[in-house]
């Protein structure tokens, strides 16, 4: 395990390694952003007002919304200049839209770019650093096929505010199941994060999972086809976003419970997986009896 850890923080950067300036002089491949949208109308307009001039900076080549809204999301997307694909009019043969996973999957089938850069469309407080340094590692370094985020996420409910404490479903569950069943992803700081560059080439081959799930399934899939050293983990400050209620939380931590399990049951280990994870004593009634 120490040895995959060191080699996962050789390939973490900083945002600031990898400006605009330089992706757009060192890339030799195109490149997609994506956001997948769902009733975003609050949040979408500033971080396309950030992603937007990158392409004529040459960072990008595209800025594609996957809209599935209800409150003008789609409208303002276009008014600023994002191209805007209807999600359920993606690959409408598989029927309805089942989740963010099912969207970005859907994506590809929009997105022309060789690297395609996949962003959340809830984030505050946005940056073109979160574009410019995911797409970096993937752009400007040739070793590195898949790359995710990191950042501070504060916890904001009402008036309460804290300055992390925000992943809960992350703390809580997506990294204690990595570092049981697989100790050579510890390294990544945030395995739920939404925020992910990869090579088409590389994404063409992997499975989607269709919800929450997504995101961590990814970043093991990813691994198991390209190994560790061509993954890459970005340091990008500080997230902000709405968190949810407690209750609310129980879902997705159901679906990234799902999707590891269901991975750890196609390495044929599901039966042996817990085996030594807990030291546990006998009943005290049991062991009343024998002694």
């Amino acid at each position: 395990m120490s040895s995959a850890l060191n080699r996962s923080r050789a390939n973490s950067f900083h945002h600031s390694e990898f400006p605009a300036q330089r992706v757009a002089a060192e890339r030799r491949a195109t490149v997609s952003i994506c956001l997948p949208a769902r009733n975003e109308a609050a949040t979408v307009g500033p971080i396309l007002e950030q992603l937007l001039p990158l392409r004529e900076r040459g960072v990008v080549d595209e800025v594609i919304v996957l809209d599935d809204s209800r409150d003008g999301t789609g409208a303002i997307a276009a008014t600023l200049g994002a191209e805007v694909r209807d999600q359920s009019s993606l690959c409408p043969e598989q029927g309805p839209v089942l989740g963010k996973g099912d969207a970005m999957w859907r994506g590809l089938a929009a997105a022309r770019g060789e690297i395609v850069c996949f962003l959340d469309a809830d984030s505050e407080s946005f940056g073109e650093h979160f574009a410019c340094g995911l797409i970096g590692p993937v752009a400007c370094l040739p070793e590195i096929a898949f790359a995710k985020a990191h950042y501070r996420r504060p916890f904001r409910i009402g008036a309460v505010s804290l300055p992390a404490d925000g992943g809960r479903v992350t703390e809580l569950t997506a990294r204690p199941l990595l570092n049981l069943f697989y100790p050579e992803l510890a390294g990544f700081l945030q395995p739920l994060a939404g925020e992910v560059a990869a090579r088409r080439e590389l994404l063409e081959r992997l499975p989607f999972v269709t919800g929450y799930g997504v995101d961590v399934a990814l970043l093991i899939d990813a691994w198991r086809a390209v190994g560790l050293e061509a993954l890459a983990q970005v340091d990008l400050d500080v997230r902000q976003n709405r968190h949810q209620p407690l209750d609310d939380l129980v879902p997705m931590a159901h679906a990234v419970l799902a999707a590891v399990m269901e991975r750890v049951a196609r390495d044929g280990r599901a039966a042996s997986a817990a085996a030594g994870a807990a030291v546990e004593r006998p009943p005290m009634g049991r062991r009343v009896a024998a002694g």
